[in-house]
């Protein structure tokens, strides 16, 4: 008795708050199936919360104002910089809330992805920020309303991609420079510390679309799987059952880079936006599956008809193919779920927007009193209520396809 409760004092103060759960019950990989917590074969069907913790300047409908700096630089032109900092805040307060999460279920999705900006979650090198209570509360919902997450690094420090979307400097600077490396291996390793007893974490995506194809490929694409194995001891250090997500390079098109799986639980993501229907637009992707016995996770793709929706999803679901479409709430667009009202005056918030450098000066073309007035309404836009579902988009993907 007395060993017992020996035994249980030791554990007490030995055992750290952060320990893993040991009856944590999570998705696994088995072969080329993703494999529930009750032992059934998961079909996984998502959508991506694209631009709400990170901003594409495409769904502002901004032409040159296209990474997120450069979005966050035109708002504070047009309205200044205090009223700049409030519009952020409220914009993501409202464009993900509890609501959208409910809806999303109860449509027949079983997956969210959240696209994640780097710099929401660091403050130099601390690990600080506003997108950790954001994204706290996103996964609270998608436990709440029984949805998985998987959570995707689409900003990495440095930049991994080389384009405006990885609001990098035009170079996937983080394959080239250590120290942007090691920033990015601490904060998976840190999210991973996070999140390691949460029952709705699916996995990680560790970059999105790494290694565009006009850069350096024949030096960047052998980094890319010596990074994933870096930054997969870091995360299983610290989380080790979880499903790692490795993303293939030029705009995640291609495995060739990648050799044989060096570890378990591993999943194999590609995008592809606006390819054949047929198996052809696959095949390559299938053979590497085929190859070493692996899931496939098609991370984006969309954006088109929803004839094109139907059937490349059809052709995804033949062959087992998990996927997440691209992108879940847009502005005024009929390839999204909901669709933001475009306000009065967005021509002009767009003409500032896009204007170049030598023409910031320059007087703005209405007051700027309509200029808050139609980031007002885009806001208030953006609320679930106020938005339009497309339910014809929701039938594309064989969900609910009426109120």
């Amino acid at each position: 008795m007395l060993r017992s409760v020996f035994l249980l004092i030791f554990i007490a103060f030995a055992w750290p708050a952060w320990a893993i759960d040991p009856n944590l019950a999570v998705v696994q990989v088995e072969g080329k199936r993703f494999v529930a917590p009750d032992g059934r074969t998961l079909q996984l069907k998502g959508i991506n919360l694209g631009n709400w913790l990170m901003p594409e300047g495409y769904m502002f409908k901004f032409e040159r104002a296209k990474a997120p700096r450069q979005i966050e630089g035109a708002i504070e032109r047009l309205v200044g910089p205090e009223p700049a900092q409030r519009f952020w805040r409220t914009y993501r307060e409202t464009y993900v809330t509890e609501d959208d999460f409910a809806f999303i279920k109860s449509v027949g999705f079983n997956l969210v992805r959240i696209p994640l900006h780097y710099k929401l979650f660091m403050r130099g090198d601390r690990f600080e920020g506003e997108g950790y209570a954001l994204l706290d509360r996103a996964i609270g919902w998608a436990r709440a309303h029984g949805l998985y997450v998987v959570l995707d690094i689409h900003a990495a420090p440095g930049g991994q991609t080389g384009i405006n979307h990885d609001d990098g400097p035009g170079y996937p600077l983080m394959f080239y420079v250590p120290a942007h490396r090691r920033t990015t291996v601490a904060l998976w390793k840190h999210i991973a510390e996070r999140y390691r007893n949460e029952p709705a974490i699916l996995g990680y995506d560790l970059l999105n679309e790494p290694i565009a194809p006009y850069h350096d490929i024949a030096w960047l694409n052998p980094k890319l799987e010596r990074f994933y194995r870096e930054v997969t001891a870091a995360i299983r250090s610290v989380d080790p059952h979880r499903i790692i997500f490795l993303a293939g390079g030029q705009w995640s098109s291609t495995f060739d880079m990648f050799g044989r799986p060096w570890t378990n639980n591993l999943a194999y993501t590609f995008h592809s936006f606006w390819a054949s229907t047929r198996r052809d637009s696959i095949q390559r992707h299938l053979n590497f599956a085929e190859r070493y016995d692996v899931p496939l996770f098609i991370g984006e793709t969309g954006e088109l008809t929803d004839e094109w929706n139907e059937g490349f999803r059809t052709l995804l679901e033949q062959h087992g193919i998990g996927w997440s479409f691209w992108t879940y709430k847009n502005l005024d667009t009929p390839s999204t779920i909901v669709s933001i009202t475009r306000p009065a005056d967005w021509d002009h918030v767009v003409a500032v927007a896009d204007r170049p450098p030598s023409r910031w000066a320059d007087p703005l073309p209405i007051p700027r009193e309509r200029l808050y007035d139609a980031l007002g309404q885009y806001l208030e836009g953006t609320r679930f209520a106020n938005g339009t579902i497309r339910w014809s988009y929701l039938k594309s993907l064989g969900l609910k396809s009426q109120p």
